[in-house]
């Protein structure tokens, strides 16, 4: 069954602005729990030219990784490549608790804002017997290119049907994702009505996609001097 992703973004920017929040979490739900704490290293991909940005190269992309995919991904796969109006192609590695994971992770747009920083999308996130290295490869090997190398520190919380997640960013700093999943796409407006409410509740504001999108296409540009670093940087 597809499933769809409504995600709002929130930049924090300070550990002390990400401890404020921690604490109105904990006193709008008591039993807001820390699900997990993981380090991350996330790799972004885009086509190369000659493959162009549209289905085709979700398709050339399939056959290179169905071996190492469940049924259910590859379905989605073949799903996206039809019907995805952007999508951003991505490798995870995550280590929490001495155990370590690649997952090789797919954003579909089903809406007029972006796939990699939209507000509401598809997604195929699986783990895969694989190293990050090998993973890599065979998405370059597809035909695509890194779009930016990314590094960031994880807490996900849980809270009344919400999912929230406090990432320490390269480059970013302290940022805030809130996410609710739906089965129907009828279902994504009072998704997003729901969060809208539990941030205002918290007192922190949406990051306006403009923005998110300028933050996003600096660090594209200078990845290499903020990746693995705690540096940050300001983007209006």
């Amino acid at each position: 069954m597809q499933k769809y992703e409504v995600e709002v973004k929130s930049l924090l920017g300070s550990s002390e602005r990400a401890d404020q929040l921690r604490t109105a979490l904990k006193a709008a739900d008591p039993k807001c729990a820390l699900v997990s704490k993981n380090k991350q290293l996330n790799h972004y991909f885009e086509p190369s030219t000659t493959l162009g940005s549209g289905g085709g190269a979700l398709q050339q992309l399939a056959p290179v990784l169905a071996p190492h995919l469940g049924e259910e991904s590859r379905a989605k796969l073949a799903d996206f490549s039809v019907r995805a109006k952007s999508f951003s192609v991505r490798t995870r590695f995550a280590a929490e608790g001495g155990k370590e994971k690649v997952l090789f992770v797919v954003k579909a747009s089903v809406g007029d804002d972006t796939s990699e920083n939209g507000v509401m999308r598809m997604e195929i996130e699986e783990s895969v017997s694989l190293s990050l290295d090998e993973l890599d490869k065979l998405i370059l090997l597809a035909g695509f290119t890194y779009q930016a190398k990314w590094s960031r520190e994880r807490e996900e919380y849980s809270s009344n049907g919400t999912s929230i997640t406090l990432d320490k960013n390269a480059g970013y700093g302290w940022l805030a994702e809130f996410e609710r999943m739906v089965s129907d796409k009828r279902l994504l407006d009072e998704a997003r009505a729901g969060i809208a409410s539990l941030m205002d509740s918290l007192g922190v504001r949406e990051l306006p996609q403009d923005r998110l999108e300028r933050m996003f296409k600096f660090y594209n540009s200078h990845w290499r001097e903020y990746y693995g670093t705690d540096k940050i940087f300001t983007v209006e």
